[in-house]
């Protein structure tokens, strides 16, 4: 089994998560052991914000990929029992049920559970933004 980083390596539907945490120490993080839960979005969630924004500052890109990162292992079900989740940014992720699907933060799933040797993989439809302004198109 891959782990976090290699798993996201492999799709193509994660090409932009996964370059953007090489430009971070991230992605030395998500090689460790873990474990870890990491909320992954796809390449269509990074169209909908300024990623010349999210590439130049790269103290706040690590802020905003450290915000997709909870260094506890947490299934999807586990996830739905909380009201929040503290990230490695030490900013908390709000759990809560919007129109009958679970919603973290600003985001839903797109596939939970997705099984890595250091974790677990949650894809989701939107970039997860901690109070960054100028971020969105």
């Amino acid at each position: 089994m891959k782990d976090i980083l290699d798993t996201l390596a492999e799709s193509p539907s994660y090409s932009t998560i996964h370059a953007l945490l090489q430009k971070t120490d991230l992605a030395t993080v998500l090689k460790g052991p873990g474990p870890f839960t990491f909320f992954a979005p796809d390449d269509e969630a990074f169209q909908r914000i300024n990623l010349d924004n999210v590439v130049s500052d790269l103290g706040s890109l690590a802020a905003l990929l450290d915000y997709h990162l909870v260094e506890e292992k947490y299934s999807a079900a586990e996830i739905a029992q909380k009201l929040e989740l503290p990230t490695r940014s030490g900013k908390a992720l709000t759990v809560q049920l919007e129109e009958g699907q679970q919603e973290i933060d600003n985001a839903r799933y797109i596939t939970t559970d997705i099984a890595c040797s250091n974790g677990v993989i949650h894809s989701i439809n939107n970039v997860f933004l901690p109070n960054f302004s100028g971020w969105y198109e």
